[in-house]
């Protein structure tokens, strides 16, 4: 920081933290610049310790669902923020921004807004008038009067930028570069020697992610083994799925994990596949974590045409593109991908796209932020 004085952020999210990478990065980012970290997160039944260089505080919530969960933790949180030694608030995602609009107004401290999505755009409000209409005034009411505004992608912030006519930073998830792992060989993993592997994985293996077609298709795929890593309100549709078809041999199911040991699985792959549809606002913009996990693990993707994936791709040569969801089209593009043996077809591409897509380098947009508001 260009202040020789070291500042207290306080850093709010509503997850657990157990497998979240980008409040991870931005935390160490400001711990680089000498900032006091204070990160507020919440504490489940499954939540795993978290061992952080900084200070942490898990908020035990009554409610853990719907309505009453958002305004138990917004009440805590606010009164929290409020009382706590403070010099920033910083907050992510729209359901953590009114409990910090509040306290930051009546503190009269600066607030740092990271929007990880388009909220308002989510496919699991977009059926429920009340909470869709909810979230979209506290937005209307707050945003406009945000002044340090960062999101995930261009098109999500060309997006808020023509709601509100705000200055949108643009602070991509990316991994760093390549750490030295000391990698498990399949055996140890449980994965199959002689099969080719095809993986998708994320915290949000949801519907209209494209993942139920991607199981369908196992059935036109032999020595295929797909895994699928992670949690979402389709894997019970999707396992039964697998029973109907006979394919348990062919798709294996793991629950969502920390980062370092996810990628065990996706640098043994042949294959990434993020398949979102542009069925929503929020997933025809989205540009999904699991994208730049391939990239940095060094395997090619497969990918529908959502804007922000399909552009990176394009740009790197690093994969294919399906033209539709079905089925049989998915099967024959994976196949294609297999048999064209993209992994070291794209081997080069893939060391250059992970070079230049890093946190090393996207970081410096947060450090900029941040020294503004310290200078």
């Amino acid at each position: 920081m260009k202040n020789s004085t070291k500042k207290r952020v306080v850093i709010s999210v509503t997850n657990d933290l157990s497998t979240d990478q980008r409040v991870k990065k931005v935390c160490e980012s400001l711990t680089k610049l000498n900032m006091d970290i204070l990160l507020v997160v919440r504490l489940l039944p499954y939540s795993k310790n978290l061992e952080r260089p900084y200070a942490c505080k898990r908020i035990k919530l009554i409610f853990n669902r719907g309505a009453l969960f958002y305004a138990e933790y917004n009440l805590r949180l606010f009164l929290l923020l409020l009382f706590s030694n403070v010099d920033v608030y910083h907050a992510n995602d729209l359901d953590t921004l009114l409990a910090n609009y509040l306290a930051s107004k009546i503190r009269r401290k600066p607030l740092v807004y990271d929007s990880h999505e388009y909220f308002t755009g989510v496919p699991e409000i977009q059926n429920r008038k009340l909470v869709k209409n909810t979230w979209t005034k506290i937005e209307r009411w707050i945003f406009p009067k945000l002044n340090h505004i960062f999101t995930v992608n261009d098109a999500i912030a060309s997006r808020y930028h023509q709601q509100y006519g705000k200055e949108i930073r643009v602070l991509r998830n990316i991994p760093r570069k390549k750490q030295a792992y000391n990698f498990k060989s399949k055996h140890e993993l449980n994965i199959p020697e002689g099969k080719n592997i095809i993986i998708t994985q994320g915290a949000g293996i949801n519907i209209d992610r494209g993942i139920e077609e991607a199981v369908q298709a196992m059935q036109y795929l032999s020595n295929v083994y797909f895994i699928i890593i992670g949690n979402g309100d389709v894997i019970p549709q999707l396992k039964e799925r697998v029973l109907q078809l006979e394919l348990e041999n062919s798709v294996i199911f793991k629950n969502k994990m920390p980062y370092e040991e996810m990628m065990q699985y996706t640098y043994h792959a042949e294959l990434g596949l993020t398949l979102d549809k542009n069925t929503n606002t929020n997933y025809k913009l989205s540009l999904p974590n699991k994208l730049f996990d391939y990239i940095h693990a060094g395997i090619p993707i497969l990918a529908s045409k959502v804007v922000e994936v399909e552009k990176i791709v394009k740009k790197y040569n690093i994969g294919l593109l399906i033209e539709n969801h079905e089925p049989k089209h998915i099967a024959q593009q994976i196949q294609i991908a297999l048999n064209d043996n993209l992994k070291a077809k794209y081997e080069s591409n893939l060391k250059k796209a992970a070079q230049e897509l890093s946190w090393e380098h996207e970081e410096n947009k947060l450090i900029e932020l941040y020294n503004k508001i310290a200078g």
